[in-house]
């Protein structure tokens, strides 16, 4: 091997690990040394105990899918043998009595628990202490912001996040990485603490397409889809931009130069017009996600109110405003739109647009804005996000494949065209 065990992607570190030039040990230790080295400064874990992580790694029998490698789970998913505050004081030193469902998938698919990573505060809004590892003045998105981090910086080949509104998607593109959200149900969400009943979708992050799929799959107790399914022809492709006028001058020349790079590939690219339902759902995902938050955090609310953020406090209050009736209209506004959307997939393979504003913003109050990722969770449908370029400041930017409910692997199969397609351009 030319890389330090760390560097390798997923797959890479897997194959090594089958063919006996690497061990699970020697993998986690090159995580954990890396960890040692950046960790003070981007601030990826809330709980890292590297004796336990070691301890694992020597456990593993390197067998199954995920056979030795490291992977690290975000702070609101349960852990029986590490503690999970839900990014929250309220729970510090919390620790659960079993394996949130993910978790005991992970390990009986091989993989290896290495530690716990940072999560705003219920995966909503109030950051914690994370920094994006290319600017560290600079947020590396929320809510999943410890995974995306340690993902990027090399710690961990793979990790967990969730996402209610745009929690997986947008730090994986402020971050640098490939994201991955499931289509909603996808994955088993018990131990993993609720905000949302109707939104939250467990999802994660790696550093190619082929990794996340692998790791995705793994989950779900199937082999990975097959990546090259377009038979050496090109996808079909409908940009959607929406929000435009939200939309830095770099995220927009960063699309500008996807769209030549895979209509220079072959692939065919039209665009959605008329679709102005979209834009009008931002109010419905807003008030569906407080009001379903005022019910899943009610035992939060009622005994420690003073441990809670002022936006906590706030956003629980108003979502008790909205009674069980204008719940559910909520949602079958929802359920509708979502039956309109799908007729909008005649005819192409995927939608293409920004899974962000623009590059991470600066300052570590402030997550970044999820309007370009709430309306399509609100959809359920399956999202991924890749690497496409850089902006202004040198940081990352992103560009974001959409396909319709369900089609979870012809979204992996497009977003991995597109990734070489873009490596082919440069």
């Amino acid at each position: 091997m030319t890389d330090a065990p760390h560097r390798l992607g997923a797959l890479e570190a897997l194959r090594a690990i089958e063919g006996g030039s690497l061990t699970p040990e020697a993998l986690m230790e090159s995580c954990l040394e890396r960890a040692a080295e950046r960790d003070g400064q981007v601030g990826a874990f809330i709980h890292l105990d590297p004796e336990q992580a070691r301890d694992a790694a020597r456990a593993s029998t390197a067998s199954g899918p995920l056979g030795g490698l490291p992977v690290a789970v975000k702070d609101i998913i349960e852990t029986a043998d590490m503690p999970t505050g839900y990014g929250s004081s309220i729970y510090v030193g919390h620790q659960p009595e079993e394996d949130a469902a993910v978790v005991a998938r992970t390990r009986a698919a091989g993989g290896v628990i290495m530690g716990k990573t940072v999560s705003t505060e219920f995966a909503w809004r109030n950051p914690g202490k994370t920094r994006n590892p290319h600017g560290l003045d600079h947020t590396p998105g929320g809510s999943s912001s410890g995974s995306a981090a340690a993902v990027a910086d090399f710690m961990v080949p793979l990790a967990f996040g969730t996402q209610t509104a745009g929690s997986v998607i947008r730090p994986a593109a402020y971050c640098g990485v490939v994201g991955f959200k499931p289509t909603f149900g996808t994955h088993d969400r018990r131990g993993v603490k609720e905000l949302s009943r109707y939104l939250d979708t467990v999802g994660g992050f790696a550093r190619s397409v082929a990794d996340i799929a692998h790791f995705d799959y793994a989950l779900r107790g199937e082999p990975a889809p097959r990546l090259d399914g377009f038979d050496g022809s090109a996808p079909r492709l409908a940009v959607h931009v929406p929000f435009a006028d939200r939309i830095e001058e770099d995220a927009v020349d960063v699309m500008e130069r996807v769209r030549i790079a895979v209509q220079t590939a072959g692939a065919s690219v039209v665009g959605l017009v008329d679709w102005t339902a979209f834009e009008k759902m931002d109010d419905v995902h807003l008030r569906l996600m407080t009001a379903e938050a005022a019910r899943a955090l009610e035992w939060e609310y009622d005994n420690h109110a003073d441990k809670l953020s002022d936006f906590y406090r706030e956003t629980i209050a108003a979502g008790r405003q909205i009674d069980d009736t204008d719940l559910y209209k909520l949602q079958a506004a929802a359920d509708s739109f979502r039956n309109d959307a799908a007729a909008r997939l005649d005819g192409i393979d995927a939608i293409l647009t920004v899974p962000a504003s623009g590059e991470a913003p600066e300052g570590l109050s402030f997550t970044g804005d999820p309007l370009f990722n709430k309306i399509w969770t609100l959809l359920r449908w399956p999202c991924v996000t890749i690497p496409a370029g850089t902006g202004d400041q040198g940081l990352p930017l992103g560009v974001q494949i959409v396909t319709g409910y369900g089609e979870d692997a012809k979204a992996l199969a497009v977003a991995d065209w597109i990734e070489r397609a873009l490596q082919a351009d440069q």
